[in-house]
């Protein structure tokens, strides 16, 4: 059966088609295409009409839903989770929706407690605290996700010598980090791929979403310590 992951977040987003059986851990990915920044409204479902037929497939063949709800783009992520509500409206069809943060630690290879870092703009960055089980990496347990400033996020890491390994996508943002001596591993961004291997394995779990109730999460502002040590 078919299932399509989108990402619609950033400057620039993807599609990818892949297909599942029942029992199967990975994915068969048909193929990932990339959408241009700035045109998504114009591209999205176009783009899904063409990559399914290229595949010789069509909407009424697809069994599942990976959309990443956030943090990003306001305009973006309005642009794809529309298209996703619709689609999965009319046919009636499960949603995995998926944090972008959760996806970059999940994008790197290291495991156990990571923070994955995006840039925000204005100085601001997005800051995910996850557990990624070493002997599965599937298995990945969210401790916070927030929005800090770059100066409140230095402050803490310096302060707090902590013992999460910080990944990040953002070859800018690791830069600026390392030069305040902040230790940074630079990744590969997560494509469209990694998201729909993510959204099935929500989906055999039943970790799923209906249309209605599917949201932006464009994260907030909050004073929690993201570099304390959770209660014992």
């Amino acid at each position: 059966m078919l299932l399509l992951a989108i990402d619609t977040s950033g400057k620039n987003g993807g599609i990818a088609l892949v297909e599942v059986s029942t029992g199967q851990s990975r994915v068969d990915v048909l193929e990932v295409m990339s959408l241009d920044g700035g045109a998504f409204s114009a591209q999205l479902v176009p783009q899904i009409a063409t990559l399914l037929e290229k595949h010789g497939h069509n909407k009424n063949d697809l069994r599942g839903f990976a959309v990443v709800s956030g943090p990003g783009s306001f305009t973006g992520l309005r642009v794809g989770l529309a298209a996703i509500k619709a689609l999965a409206e009319v046919l009636q069809q499960p949603i995995a929706a998926l944090s972008l943060l959760e996806a970059v630690a999940r994008n790197s290879s290291s495991h156990g407690r990571l923070l994955a870092i995006l840039d925000a703009g204005r100085r601001e960055i997005y800051v995910g605290d996850f557990e990624i089980d070493p002997r599965n990496a599937s298995m990945v347990r969210m401790h916070s996700e927030r929005l800090m400033t770059r100066e409140k996020f230095l402050a803490e890491a310096q302060a707090a010598n902590s013992s999460k390994t910080i990944v990040t996508p953002d070859s800018t943002l690791a830069a600026a980090l390392r030069d305040d001596e902040i230790h940074v591993e630079l990744i590969d961004y997560p494509n469209t791929g990694v998201i729909a291997q993510m959204g099935w394995e929500r989906l055999q779990r039943g970790d799923t979403v209906l249309p209605e109730a599917l949201q932006a999460n464009y994260l907030g502002h909050s004073d929690a310590e993201i570099f304390s040590k959770p209660p014992r």
